[in-house]
């Protein structure tokens, strides 16, 4: 499973892992077993997935994190070894996945959704699924895919007379992909609008790597102040065209620029430079004390009337442990860094912003700020909020040169197809990108380097299915888990006379 994450990208390896599990599950009968064999598997998967996460603060942190996600992992273990007695069961494995899944990225302090089985198809056959029913129905499809290439090696070894039990097996191992490859020609038709907007993704770049990045906060700001001036260079040169909207990273400035009169005016300089406006990522320290992280619509054209600020998104789920510490008391006995957790506070609001271009059109820009594009939930609302493209503002400076930045933009590429919108992702440091609706870049930065990515970008107004299904199929996934799960421990749900012997374990 790991080795079907970016940046290897092996997607077919994540169908492989399932038949894996798949196999190793199907013949156990008590629960702790289970537990272990699922245990196993989210440690060898969590371990080298998450490294990152210790970079520069030590490996407790990263060992804890990939511990309790293998908790997850072996919960689920504990429940399929139960769920594959049912008939059908490579449905019941891959429902019983999907619903671990969101357990996981719903809880503690708001969950972990990184390392999705989803999130590992990126160029792979079955990602435009996502169009239907997000990463939940990816997740689903890939694990009953490889359940039911599990359930056919089961009846090559145990029982290759019985053709009843290889038809069902080849159907739920090859429907998802047929219906994934069916879904394609529609996926891909929304690389095309007549509404196109011209954009600029700024990537300026940081002093220095590690948790101190943004200690020289005005070399920063200074970065992507030059780098937009350069591009505003190239546009007068016609060497670029001009763009409509230039998008900033997260933290591209750390200094408030609504109180800091010189970081106002930089800003000013470089979107009457550019001639168009600029989103720019940035703290705001608010009345109560607390900051948030925030996204600023800067028109510098509306300087003199003070009425630069055209638009305004703070950061609606922030981070545990990053911008925020839950349990400060508790958290603290273990580690010196969790005392420089920050105290952000949450936003609110629809998660868009409306942007006003040279020619007087209007666009709804949707926000995701690094951490959000994690959740179904904010892309999700954005779009149904009249988003007509997406940005995803990030500051991956924190975790260096590792695999984080290619793993975060796996999600962006997902949430791309699964919304049928342009995503553009604007890093401080890299990987910076821009992303067409069916999931693949366009234009792509490197890492720690000043770069700037120029593009047309189709925008859209119309929604997919899996936009407007919403939450719904991934909460059905849960109950029919749930179901399954009772029906087979409580005494007297179950249906009198039936039994595995009677029914068999076969697909």
């Amino acid at each position: 499973m790991w080795a079907a994450f970016p940046p290897r990208n092996l997607w077919f390896l994540g169908i492989a892992s399932f038949a894996v599990l798949a196999l190793a599950l199907k013949d156990v009968s008590r629960y702790r077993d289970g537990f272990l064999y699922g245990f196993a598997y989210g440690l060898g998967f969590f371990l080298p997935l998450l490294p990152w996460v210790g970079v520069y603060v030590g490996p407790l942190p990263w060992v804890a994190l990939a511990v309790v996600m293998a908790l997850y992992t072996g919960l689920f273990g504990l429940i399929a070894v139960r769920l594959v007695r049912l008939p059908a069961w490579p449905v019941w494995f891959a429902l019983a996945w999907v619903t671990v899944e969101w357990a996981r990225s719903s809880f503690p302090f708001g969950g972990f959704p990184w390392g999705r089985a989803a999130f590992g198809q990126i160029g792979g056959p079955m990602l435009s699924l996502a169009s239907l029913g997000g990463a939940p129905l990816v997740s689903f499809a890939i694990a009953l895919s490889g359940a039911g290439l599990a359930a056919v090696v089961m009846w090559a070894v145990a029982a290759p007379r019985q053709w009843n039990r290889l038809v069902p097996a080849l159907i739920m191992t090859l429907l998802t992909p047929i219906v994934a490859a069916l879904l394609w020609p529609s996926v891909d038709s929304r690389n095309d609008s007549d509404n196109q907007l011209t954009i600029a993704a700024i990537q300026g770049n940081v002093p220095r790597l590690g948790l101190d990045f943004n200690a020289q906060r005005r070399a920063v700001l200074d970065n992507h102040v030059r780098e937009t001036l350069a591009l505003a260079a190239a546009v007068r040169a016609g060497e670029q065209p001009r763009p409509d909207l230039v998008i900033w990273p997260e933290n591209a400035s750390d200094i408030d620029p609504t109180a800091n009169e010189d970081a106002a005016e930089e800003i000013t300089m470089a979107s009457l430079a550019i001639d168009a406006p600029i989103l720019v990522g940035t703290l705001v320290q608010n009345p109560d004390g607390r900051p948030t992280n925030t996204v600023l619509v800067w028109d510098g054209r509306r300087a003199t009337d003070g009425q630069q600020i055209q638009g305004r998104y703070d950061k609606q789920i922030i981070q545990p442990f990053g911008e925020y510490l839950p349990w400060r008391s508790f958290f603290t006995h273990f580690s010196s860094y969790a005392a420089s957790a920050g105290n952000f506070r949450p936003g609110t609001g629809p998660g868009v912003v409306e942007v006003e271009t040279h020619t007087g059109k209007s666009v709804t820009v949707g926000v995701s700020t690094c951490w959000e594009i994690a959740f179904d939930r904010s892309a999700r609302k954005a779009v149904r909020s009249g988003a007509e493209f997406l940005s995803v503002p990030t500051n991956n400076a924190t975790f260096g040169r590792t695999q984080m930045t290619y793993q975060q933009l796996a999600m962006s590429q997902l949430r791309a197809v699964e919304h049928g919108r342009a995503v553009v992702v604007a890093a401080t440091s890299g990987v910076s990108a821009v992303i067409a609706p069916d999931g693949h870049t366009t234009a792509r930065s490197g890492f720690f380097e000043p770069a700037m990515l120029v593009q047309s970008i189709p925008l859209h107004t119309d929604q997919t299915i899996a936009t407007e299904a919403g939450p719904w199929p991934e909460r059905l996934a849960v109950l029919l888990t749930v179901c399954g799960f009772l029906f087979l421990v409580v005494p007297g749900i179950r249906l009198r006379g039936w039994s595995k012997e009677e029914h068999g374990d076969g697909a």
